[in-house]
């Protein structure tokens, strides 16, 4: 064993949104060990397996470390200043040729978790004015940014639980046991939850599957997949004809309750429970619990989102809220004060400008824009579909589209058709093997950090800072840097480029917007600094606390700055300073909801589920989180693989039961290993998504050694929430049959 001296660094862990406290001890320029930081004021030592395996992510051979061109079809490795050139020499006749809404843009959620890439890369967007900006959040949040934007102003007001304080919590379509929360940070859900049993509380989940979640709970209902909004509906009646709707300290500001009662009159419990299987007493039940527990609150997520209903059942999970006086309540659901970044902390409070959805349209499906962003499953038309504005140039940002994405194999095909790729990705990946360009970030571990969304979400108001732990490699330039190049080509700049000159000119730009009593104190704030650490200080010395950039830096384990408190109005940024409960938009989709009230429930359906030792597609070429049992199975309920002739650990074919319609039909089917669990409902089957890996061109040794299979394959990208844009991947009606060959 080796004398040398070990350090001890402090990290936030950038691998989930739980975003844990590390601590990490190095010698020799090598990682010994990581565990959970005892003295993190957000997760107070909590590690998951993902934590570890971030040794794995820093040393991993297969990650890249040099930018490459692709030549004749075959990748090179390059300089930074050739891959620029390369870049350069391709991208501005393209925009001059065609125009900027030639060039698309797609983000995915490690974007999230980098503070450079998240501070710059709007600055990249601007330069570039392009329309055609996809994202991941399109894929399984989009129904609650439409929500929060249509009912307090801002898409990033995200009301959670305030769990620990919480005497009742109902989970609907989510499993925190095993994500730690999404759209909602909590690192030790499962030490959360039992803490509110300790004190008498009461967990309740409703769920297809009996999740780790559902294990933990007090109480457990299957649903119906895609069942979600007749269950909810249900509930608001029952709210109103038990004559429970209270809307306690929200009252003074909140509008169009009688809408909201008119709007859910048709859907009586009684109306509803065959349709979602859940009893019509077990309805009311719920109901009256909610009301009737002073510190209650209901949380859904990716299962409630991922469907048809995605934006309809957020905002009724939001009105169960509401109507039952538990919004903006101790107990109840809350929204956090970040320290920084959250823009429902900035301006005048209780009124703002609001949100407009729809300002422009896809060319092809006339999808609306939503958040700045249009459906990621309308990339694939937007490239082949010739005519003024069509995409000829793809820039990918730590995304894999071609697994996470319905109808990957349609993505790919279209990739290939483009005049110019660039991905900015530190693995040859199934989406960027058909780059031209891949430009590779650092390694978490050498680079600073500071989570920009998830204290907007988070259980405890908070504030923590991450130093890097080791030095960049030579040559590497820091993310925002590499933004800042790009943006200096999409807007025609010649040749090398000085970032910090660049940076600078940007900073006393916005600078100059300010008033003269904010411009002196965010310049005193911001002396000396530049890049992310200068705009975090910006935000933090602009924050509701203020707090200065060197405190946040001298506390290892965070600042904590307290439990979530109530805020309203303040928190408000509607046009009117209200709420408006009963937007148009929201109740005219609620016309779709009889038609399909009526339809058979007899299919087979296909659901999802949430892995914690996976995290999307790009965590499966880590051999701390690959080893152990293969997770990539069809968990099938032994009474429906009785029926169908399935025995555990062989082989079945999986397919949607009606293929698609449209042209660019997806895969007609997966070949699935069956894995028998008493655990799923009757007549419905669970495979987790990101897998797949088993396409050429990339290269990740691990996860190609176990590929598994891709979900995504067999959903249509025709397929999509109205409102929001969200792809429907859950509660599709898929046929099942038995394969002889063996296991």
């Amino acid at each position: 064993m080796s004398d040398s001296p070990q350090q001890t660094h402090y990290r936030i862990c950038p691998l989930c949104e739980a975003c844990c406290g590390l601590e990490i001890k190095v010698s020799e320029g090598r990682v010994i060990s990581i565990r959970g930081h005892e003295a993190d004021v957000l997760s107070r030592g909590y590690i998951c397996p993902k934590g570890v395996a971030l040794k794995d992510l820093h040393e991993d051979p297969d990650r890249l470390r040099q930018p490459l061109i692709k030549r004749d079809g075959v990748f090179h490795e390059a300089t930074w200043e050739e891959a620029f050139a390369e870049i350069e020499r391709r991208l501005q006749p393209l925009q001059a040729a065609h125009g900027r809404h030639s060039v698309a843009m797609v983000a995915g959620n490690p974007t999230s978790h980098k503070l450079g890439l998240m501070l710059y890369y709007p600055r990249l967007l601007k330069a570039l004015g392009t329309r055609q900006i996809f994202s991941a959040a399109t894929l399984d949040q989009m129904p609650r940014h439409v929500v929060s934007g249509l009912l307090y102003g801002h898409w990033m007001t995200v009301p959670v639980p305030d769990i620990a304080h919480c005497d009742w919590l109902l989970v609907l379509g989510a499993n925190p046991v095993a994500s730690n929360g999404s759209m909602w940070t909590v690192p030790d859900f499962r030490g959360q939850a039992k803490a509110l049993q300790a004190r008498g509380g009461k967990l309740l989940v409703i769920d297809p599957r009996q999740t780790e979640t559902a294990q933990l709970a007090d109480e457990h209902h299957f649903i119906r997949p895609g069942g979600d909004v007749f269950l909810l509906l249900g509930m608001l009646h029952s709210l109103f004809a038990q004559n429970l709707v209270k809307l306690g300290a929200a009252a003074p500001w909140v509008d169009g309750l009688e809408a909201v009662r008119e709007a859910v009159s048709p859907y009586s419990p009684e109306q509803v429970s065959a349709r979602c299987a859940v009893p019509a007493e077990t309805i009311e039940r719920l109901a009256r619990e909610l009301a009737q527990t002073p510190r209650a609150a209901i949380y859904g997520r990716i299962g409630t989102c991922t469907q048809s209903f995605g934006t309809l059942n957020t905002w009724l999970i939001d009105l169960l809220n509401l109507l039952s006086g538990h919004m903006d309540q101790v107990g109840g659901t809350m929204f956090p004060k970040a320290a920084a970044f959250a823009a429902n902390t900035l301006g005048p409070a209780g009124q703002g400008r609001g949100v407009v959805l729809g300002r422009h349209h896809s060319r092809v499906s006339q999808a609306p824009e939503v958040m700045g962003e249009l459906p990621i499953t309308c990339l694939a038309e937007e490239i082949e579909t010739p005519g003024a504005d069509q995409v000829r140039a793809l820039i990918t940002l730590a995304t894999n589209p071609v697994l996470s994405s319905p109808n990957g194999a349609r993505l790919a095909k279209a990739f290939e058709g483009l005049e110019f790729m660039l991905s900015l990705d530190i693995y040859l990946n199934e989406t960027s093997c058909h780059a031209d360009v891949i430009l590779p970030g650092p390694s978490p571990l050498e680079d600073l950090h500071y989570d920009v969304p998830y204290p907007q979400m988070s259980w405890r108001n908070h504030a923590r800072y991450s130093a890097p732990v080791f030095e960049r490699a030579p040559g590497q330039p820091e993310e925002w840097q590499t933004l800042l190049r790009l943006a200096a080509i999409a807007q025609g700049a010649q040749g090398p480029q000085d970032t910090q000159a660049l940076d600078e000119q940007l900073f006393q730009t916005d600078l100059r917007r300010l008033p003269p009593p904010q411009s002196e104190a965010v310049a005193q704030a911001t002396a000396g600094l530049q890049g992310p650490q200068r705009l975090l200080a910006q935000a933090l010395c602009q924050g509701p606390y203020p707090l200065s950039l060197a405190e946040v830096q001298q506390a290892p384990g965070g600042l904590d700055l307290g439990p979530l408190t109530p805020r309203l109005p303040e928190v408000l940024r509607t046009t009117t300073g209200r709420i408006d409960l009963a937007p148009a938009g929201l109740l005219a989709d609620l016309q779709r909801v009889p038609a399909a009230l009526q339809e058979s429930s007899e299919a087979l359906l296909l659901i999802g589920r949430r892995e914690v030792r996976s995290n999307n597609s790009w965590m499966h070429n880590l051999p701390t989180l690959a080893k152990g049992p293969m997770r990539c199975t069809l968990l099938v309920h032994p009474e429906d693989a009785s029926t169908l002739q399935l025995q555990h650990g062989a082989w079945a074919w999986l397919a949607l039961k009606t293929p698609p319609t449209d042209a660019q039909a997806t895969a007609p089917g997966l070949r699935v290993q069956v894995e028998l669990s008493p655990r799923m409902m009757r007549g419905v089957v669970s495979l987790p998504h990101g897998w797949g890996h088993d396409l050429a061109g990339a290269r990740q040794q691990v996860a190609a050694q176990r590929p598994g299979v891709n979900l995504n394959a067999l959903m249509s990208d025709q397929a999509r929430d109205p409102l929001s844009g969200n792809a429907v991947l859950s509660g599709v009606s898929v046929h099942l049959q038995a394969l002889t060959e063996p296991a």
